[in-house]
């Protein structure tokens, strides 16, 4: 199968961090044939480009929607027969959509993902500092998936006709929504990885949801525990849950 890529970006109040993400989007070797960004926050993001280099950019504005309803809207209409998604303040390494193309090309593969680096960084004066890292770096593994959601939305590409023959991502999740795809997702393929870090979740002190550990994100990590017959869960970030996976082996 010859691979087209729709980028699915969500972004919500941070003009400067998708800048940067959508700079990423352009230095790929494989570039994508649309990119697509669901704009959920309070102030309409200022400058919108119709074009990121020689691809087609939209904006689609969803004030107030959760990542699962942004992402679900913009991948209604997706002209890529494959899905890659990047959140606002990850970034990808130049040879990231390429290495997923290759993957997705092989028959009876549907859903692929690459390693990632967790971040953590300090932002001054629009200025990204990077203070310590962790690699994510793990095979798909089904045993370690039912406790640690361990593969970052940014990390994935999938065929178009997964996402909507599982009816996206259920929007009664507000925090969960990506782990609950992955076990759904699991249902109908296995999971390949690409190996070589491609991907960067970069973290800071305020603003990562998966530093969010309030009472709605306990409710969706309860849920998920109901739905698919999970042990009881721990809220964890992506820099917890990256040592838990270097552990693992």
């Amino acid at each position: 199968m010859s691979v087209a890529f729709s980028v699915l970006v969500t972004t919500r109040d941070r003009p400067a961090l998708l800048a940067d993400a959508l700079a990423s989007i352009a230095r790929q070797t494989l570039p994508p044939i649309e990119i697509r960004v669901a704009d959920t926050g309070a102030s309409p993001v200022g400058e919108r480009p119709a074009r990121v280099g020689d691809v087609p950019l939209a904006f689609v504005a969803l004030p107030g929607a959760s990542a699962a309803q942004a992402r679900n809207r913009m991948g209604h209409d997706a002209r890529g027969n494959a899905v890659a998604l990047l959140d606002d303040d990850d970034r990808w390494r130049p040879g990231h959509l390429e290495g997923l193309a290759g993957a997705l090309a092989v028959p009876g593969n549907r859903f692929a993902f690459r390693d990632s680096v967790v971040v953590r960084e300090r932002v001054a004066d629009g200025v990204r500092h990077d203070l310590e890292s962790r690699t994510l770096a793990h095979d798909w593994d089904d045993r370690l998936m039912r406790t640690d959601d361990f593969i970052p939305p940014s990390a994935w590409g999938l065929e178009a006709s997964l996402l909507r023959e599982l009816a996206g991502f259920d929007p009664l999740f507000r925090f969960s929504d990506d782990w609950d795809f992955l076990l759904r997702a699991r249902e109908k393929t296995v999971p390949v990885r690409v190996p070589g870090v491609t991907v960067e979740v970069r973290m800071r002190a305020g603003g990562n949801a998966s530093a969010d550990f309030g009472p709605e994100r306990l409710a969706d990590l309860r849920q998920l525990e109901k739905r698919h017959r999970l042990r009881v869960l721990e809220p964890k970030t992506f820099w917890e849950v990256a040592e838990t996976v270097s552990r693992s082996g």
